[in-house]
């Protein structure tokens, strides 16, 4: 790579091979934590890049990609920006910002790491990418629609990474979680994030396609972010959403295979009064065309958006299922 005419007093920062970023000449007048944020802002945000996988936009995810390098939590003071960066440390982000804008690859891929409302959890290939507004209520303890101290058993459908499961099992500690999913290879990374938060037996995981290896359980919460994605929706993903595990995201030609696999089995695995928080995404419009005179509950979320519902199972038997 051809390294711009700089002041022959100063020596430019060797980056590894390969590595193209724009301007590269200017990251030898970077020092600071704080100016490469800023430096991979303006980079992240002059690429043709999506977001939405974590972060919201170029500002976020630069804040994240500097702070993985670095091994900084998100949560520690602001102060600690200040600070100089070794050569190493500024060949790294350098390195990691080429990547993230030629591979367009998701930036939780490339760090093997995403946050998730408070967690810090392992991501890699085989999961999606947590990011399910689930977590918003979650923070709530899902209340008013549950009551703490009446949740025992919870139920993490399709589970992926774990997320669900271990923001649960940590939310509601006198609880016992099991986290299912269809896919050996998802619950590997569901493993590693369970016993990252020392969760132990208390989060059970188990191979299932649906609930077929839950014979006989009932639980009093049952949280599920399934596949809602219809053909059309797969043609349009950006090139950083194709990155994900097909299986985690197509969902048959309305979007609702197993939403409706999910809702036609969740009163067999339900508490008398259990409740069923579901994640339906684009997929909403199909659901109240295909069930329009459900009592669906849609809780208020950040995004304005009618993304989750909340159903008990008296409302779900009372429709039929």
């Amino acid at each position: 790579m051809t390294i711009p005419h700089m002041n022959p007093k100063t020596q430019p920062l060797p980056l590894t091979p390969g590595t193209e970023i724009p301007d590269p000449g200017a990251i030898d007048h970077l020092e600071t934590g704080q100016d490469w944020i800023r430096y991979t802002a303006s980079c992240l945000a002059g690429a043709d890049l999506a977001y939405g996988q974590g972060t919201d936009d170029a500002l976020e995810e630069a804040e994240r990609l500097v702070f993985a390098v670095l091994h900084w939590d998100p949560d520690w003071p602001s102060g600690h920006l200040s600070g100089r960066l070794l050569p190493g440390e500024r060949r790294a982000i350098a390195t990691l910002i080429a990547r993230r804008i030629r591979e367009q690859r998701p930036l939780a891929y490339l760090v093997r790491e995403a946050y998730f409302f408070g967690l810090r959890l392992h991501v890699d290939e085989r999961v999606l990418i947590p990011r399910s507004p689930i977590g918003e209520l979650l923070d709530q303890h899902f209340e008013p629609w549950i009551q703490s101290h009446e949740v025992h058993r919870i139920l993490d459908f399709g589970t992926g990474s774990g997320a669900l499961a271990v923001g649960c099992a940590l939310a509601f500690p006198d609880a016992e979680v099991d986290a299912i999913d269809r896919s050996p290879a998802a619950l590997e990374v569901a493993a590693i994030n369970r016993d990252r938060y020392g969760l132990g037996p208390r989060m059970r995981l188990l191979c299932s396609d649906g609930f077929q290896a839950l014979a006989g359980c009932r639980y009093d919460l049952i949280v599920a972010n399934p596949p809602y994605v219809d053909p059309r929706g797969l043609e349009d993903l950006p090139p950083e959403f194709t990155c994900e595990p097909p299986s985690a995201l197509a969902a048959g030609p309305h979007g609702l295979d197993v939403i409706e696999t999910l809702l036609a089995g969740a009163t067999a695995h339900l508490a008398p009064q259990g409740t069923l928080v579901l994640e339906v995404g684009g997929a909403l419009w199909a659901l109240e065309e295909r069930w329009p005179e459900i009592g669906w509950s849609w809780p208020e979320l950040a995004s304005g958006r009618r993304d989750v519902l909340v159903v008990t199972r008296p409302v779900l038997e009372a429709a039929g299922f």
